[in-house]
């Protein structure tokens, strides 16, 4: 079986492909690089568990979103049903890790000056040049 340190296109990084790559870069035995992973993801749970947020710079944050209670519907039936109030953990994206995703999209494409406006969450400039504008 091939290692896949760095997954592509549409592939998952399974938590033994992860704990095989931090083994491979530290150049530790799996079973300590086994111990690191879950110690880092243990720590995780828990101070989400406090309802604590983990800021990783560079990479995103972790907080705990709260929903209240509300009435929802069985999709198959139709008939109403009591949705209990629950805490679920949510991921923000950090500007660098975004950064360094998209900068493998499209590379050699670079976009027009309204693709990047509204890339980057502004509105692009109307096209004012349209034949229906012309006399």
């Amino acid at each position: 079986m091939q290692s896949r340190a760095m997954p592509t296109g549409n592939d998952l990084m399974t938590k033994s492909e992860l704990i095989e790559a931090v083994s491979e870069r530290t150049k530790l035995p799996k079973g300590k690089a086994e111990l690191i992973v879950n110690c880092i993801f243990d720590s995780m749970v828990d101070a989400l568990k406090r309802g604590e947020g983990i800021e990783i710079r560079g990479f995103g944050s972790f907080t705990v979103r709260e929903y209240k209670s509300y009435e929802g519907r069985n999709p198959r039936t139709g008939q109403p049903v009591h949705v209990q109030p629950k805490r679920l953990p949510f991921f923000k994206v950090g500007k660098e890790l975004r950064e360094r995703v998209n900068e493998s999209r499209g590379k050699g494409v670079p976009l027009s000056g309204g693709q990047a406006q509204a890339a980057a969450g502004g509105t692009p400039p109307r096209d004012t040049s349209s034949s229906s504008n012309q006399s």
